[in-house]
């Protein structure tokens, strides 16, 4: 999927939780919404982008969700990568 989608897409649900009171919670929110509901392909691109183009275009607390609760929400390695 092309990057400015994603970061579209991204942008949107950090919107909505940015409204909630308690950040954390709202950073939380974001992390968990596309963990369950993103491919783990999609995330990959969005970690990627992250990490080549420092998440440009992406709000702030999109990129602090992500790399907050990067551990348990990057998709698992490939069959025979190295996974440590």
């Amino acid at each position: 999927m092309n990057i400015d989608n994603l970061v579209t897409m991204a942008n949107q649900i950090g919107a909505f939780f940015e409204s909630y009171p308690d950040q954390r919670e709202g950073r939380t929110e974001i992390a968990n919404h596309l963990q369950r509901f993103w491919a783990p392909r999609m995330r990959s691109q969005l970690f990627s982008h992250i990490d080549n183009e420092e998440g440009e275009g992406l709000r702030p607390i999109v990129i602090d969700a992500l790399l907050e609760h990067r551990r348990e929400h990057m998709p698992p390695p490939p069959p025979g990568g190295d996974a440590g």
